[in-house]
């Protein structure tokens, strides 16, 4: 199936769209409305899980085995775990993140009763003019504020304004589009990966095109935290390849204008025949590809395993530089992660 600039348009346009749709883990809904109505404008039936992840369908022009993909919706971000005694904000991590990547990041707060406020992640000693432990502190989440945007001197102000301990707190994006094709904003472990699967939804809605085998597409909510997979794939699903980034960075093949395929993660090796298929399809169909070792990755293939889905599984994705950090990809590698997933959809058992 032929991909075209107007679907990698598309595709590049849903990354944005979704990076900026708030969807921490544990509180993705808005995410999961956003890829519902993707689905239903595109005509592919879809549905609800337990757990609040989506999960669509397309029936297979012959009968046997199911297939799966996964991506997943939630990101990272923090909620508020304490109140200071100044009226600035204690944070905990949702998932998981060194905080140089976020100190001096813009945040919006979400109270659980008022209106939405702004704040910046800050050293609790950040003037350069007046602290000199700004430079050697290591920075550990006892040492980090959210500083409010708003007049605050204590904990009753702070109150007084809707904001308590469990509210959430969202990074900024930073999202921007470059004229030399990249696309460089926070979240796209995994938007990217979700706005890929739409991509190839689309392309297959549009065209009238049915997948060889029966095969499902779920959209996870809580990959971030560890169990995003554990429910939700189909019992009859013996094939199941996670959609998520390829990290990029000193040692890797893994380049950002490829799609990735990784060989081993932290958990372990991906089933061989599948990888080699993966392969073999990228290099029939000339896909620029790279095959990949990541020493500290997980995903949602491994939780689905671990829950006890009896499957094979692999994991692609575009090549992501800078992963759990200031994100940067390359239209060039969304395609070519759609081209593959398409390939693979369409192609052998």
């Amino acid at each position: 199936m032929r991909i075209d600039e107007k679907l990698t348009e598309y595709v590049v346009e849903q990354v944005v769209r979704l990076v900026k749709t708030p969807s921490l883990a544990g509180h993705t809904d808005q995410a999961i409305s956003y890829v519902e109505q993707e689905l239903t404008r595109s005509g592919i039936k879809n549905r609800r899980t337990g757990r609040g992840a989506l999960l669509a369908t397309l029936e297979g022009r012959e009968p046997g085995p199911h297939r799966a993909l996964t991506a997943h919706v939630d990101t990272l971000g923090a909620m508020v775990k304490e109140v200071s005694s100044d009226g600035s904000l204690v944070f905990t991590p949702v998932g998981g993140y060194a905080l140089g990547t976020v100190e001096g990041e813009y945040v919006t707060i979400e109270p659980g009763s008022g209106k939405p406020l702004r704040g910046t992640i800050l050293f609790d000693e950040p003037s350069a003019h007046v602290s000199k432990k700004i430079n050697d502190t290591k920075r550990e989440f006892d040492n980090m504020r959210i500083r409010l945007d708003s007049e605050v001197h204590n904990e009753k102000d702070v109150a007084r304004l809707g904001i308590a301990v469990g509210d959430y707190v969202h990074f900024d994006p930073r999202c921007e589009v470059t004229e030399t094709g990249f696309v460089k904003t926070r979240h796209l472990d995994d938007k990217a990966g979700v706005a890929c699967l739409l991509g190839s939804l689309k392309a297959l809605a549009d065209s009238g095109t049915r997948p060889r085998l029966t095969t499902h597409f779920l959209f996870s909510t809580s990959e971030e935290v560890g169990f995003g997979a554990s429910a939700g794939i189909p019992n009859e699903v013996t094939e199941l390849v996670a959609v998520d980034m390829g990290a990029v960075g000193k040692g890797q093949e893994s380049d950002e204008y490829s799609v990735c395929i990784c060989a081993k993660d932290s958990t372990g090796p991906f089933d061989y025949a599948l990888r080699q298929r993966l392969v073999k399809l990228c290099r029939s169909k000339k896909i620029p590809f790279k095959v990949d070792i990541y020493p500290f990755y997980g995903s949602d293939a491994a939780v689905a395993v671990r829950a006890g889905l009896d499957a094979v599984t692999g994991l692609i994705g575009p090549g992501i530089n800078a992963s759990h950090n200031l994100e940067r990809t390359h239209r060039k590698a969304l395609a070519a992660t759609v081209r593959l997933i398409l390939a693979y959809v369409m192609g052998e058992k």
